[in-house]
């Protein structure tokens, strides 16, 4: 069987003229956005471009004042993050939201537990979470480890792990990279790319150009709420990277 070309075929997520106003404050104006599946897309921008805003409307955590959302080509609403999970949309924020007294397994399944007959599936969920960790190719010692032994790098592997428990076929990480170590950075953009091997589409929300063109298919740049360029990730020189994001005299938006 042939593998797909990442970027080809009808896209997993696709959204049109997406603008989103705060009263007086227009924090995106008609942003086009895609994703395809075993794609990660990179989403970078100064602060104040768009990012989190468009994360947002994706998670479900805000609703577009204008535009259109499509799910493989069909138009869909989401109304509350809730509605993004079962569309099958995993968003892992910045704070990771990790319980620091539970263990691994624990914080994977916190809130949805497997149960039956009024007792706790513990030895079910601890198979899952090996699975899971597995799967990620994760330094993970245990699946019992308590979290607070972990370091940032394997945090951010629980945070990723604990989205596959409801079998998302879309994952967004914003930051994912922030304040790690060199070494910790590159287990998480390994993950990164683990995720691209199942299958899942993936948006990469960074301020680290590095990190972005080191694991990216493509990247999407905003200015000021707007579109302001496309860039194959393979072969983008972080000059027009860093051109697109700042609007440096005579630059204009173009598409590889």
């Amino acid at each position: 069987m042939t593998t797909p070309t990442p970027g080809t075929g009808m896209p997993l997520l696709a959204m049109h003229g997406i603008t989103k106003r705060f009263r007086a404050v227009e924090a995106l104006v008609d942003v086009t956005f895609e994703v395809h599946r075993r794609e990660v897309v990179g989403l970078v921008g100064d602060n104040a471009a768009g990012k989190s805003t468009l994360a947002k409307i994706i998670a479900g955590a805000l609703q577009p004042t204008a535009g259109l959302l499509e799910l493989d080509g069909e138009g869909v609403q989401i109304p509350s993050p809730s509605a993004a999970h079962r569309l099958g949309i995993a968003t892992v924020f910045q704070d990771l939201a990790l319980c620091e007294n539970l263990d691994v397994t624990a914080n994977l399944f916190l809130g949805r537990e497997l149960t039956g007959s009024g007792l706790m599936h513990e030895g079910r969920m601890e198979q899952l979470t090996r699975s899971l960790l597995h799967d990620l190719r994760t330094t993970i010692p245990s699946a019992r480890t308590p979290l607070h032994q972990l370091s940032g790098g394997q945090r951010q592997a629980v945070a990723i792990a604990r989205t596959l428990v409801g079998e998302p076929r879309l994952v967004v990480l914003d930051e994912p990279t922030a304040a790690l170590s060199v070494a910790q950075t590159a287990e998480v953009l390994t993950l990164i790319e683990q995720l691209r091997e199942l299958g899942l589409g993936v948006i990469f929300i960074s301020h680290n150009l590095n990190d972005v063109r080191a694991v990216c298919d493509r990247i999407e740049v905003l200015r000021h709420g707007r579109n302001n360029g496309t860039f194959t990730g393979s072969d983008v020189r972080q000059s027009d990277l860093i051109a697109a994001i700042t609007g440096a005299p005579g630059y204009r938006p173009t598409s590889p």
